[in-house]
């Protein structure tokens, strides 16, 4: 029986063994990458360029859990922990750069690919309709400025989606979205958002 080689495997490899390509351009957010590996588990593998021994994608993973190791965060899901107590970060490895400049275009493409096509508006319009109604938190926690959702909903008839109302074009406290409080000081009362399908207040799951 013959055996086959993946040409991409995936091996777990210590953190401090994880090297940053030099002078890579993307800047990251580490304090959101952080709160999503807390709330998900560890679910995007960083790359690793066999050529050089240097990762080309994963850099801002990469400071974040540096970052909350030192922090005495508990081990996330999806890493490994070795006999000395180091933390093990699951990479794709297999692929080898060709030269310098080809691992540079790699490491800007890998980061623009993902944002060239844009969105499709009336989905994400959905998405975020089901994730306000659902789970406020799960809301809050994808960060969207009251200029990114006035933008969105301007691209979408509201009374077209599930939630929509004859009101929809009155948006009302964008500010507030996914992260207000009916609060009487003392956190007994629920806790409302506003919709992105109408701007009204509303309790998640009723």
């Amino acid at each position: 029986m013959s055996t086959i080689t993946a040409p991409r495997y995936t091996s777990y490899v210590p953190l401090t063994d994880l090297t940053p390509s030099p002078g890579n351009p993307k800047r990251h957010e580490i304090e959101r990458i952080i709160e999503s590996i807390e709330t998900h588990g560890f679910l995007d593998q960083g790359i690793v360029d066999e050529r050089t021994g240097l990762i080309i994608g994963g850099h801002g993973r990469r400071e974040a859990l540096i970052e909350m190791q030192a922090r005495g965060t508990r081990l996330p899901d999806g890493l490994l922990i070795d006999e000395d107590g180091g933390w093990l970060v699951p990479v794709q490895r297999g692929w080898s750069s060709r030269n310098d400049l080809e691992a540079k275009a790699v490491i800007i493409k890998l980061n623009r690919l993902t944002e060239a096509a844009g969105w499709d508006s009336r989905s994400l319009a959905e998405y975020l309709e089901e994730l306000a109604t659902g789970d406020a938190t799960l809301f809050d926690s994808l960060n969207y400025s009251d200029d990114e959702m006035e933008q969105l909903l301007r691209q979408v008839d509201p009374e077209s989606l599930p939630g929509g109302s004859p009101d929809a074009d009155e948006l009302q406290d964008l500010g507030r979205m996914g992260g207000d409080f009916a609060d009487s000081g003392d956190n007994d009362r629920a806790r409302t958002v506003c919709c992105p399908a109408c701007g009204e207040p509303f309790t998640p799951g009723q």
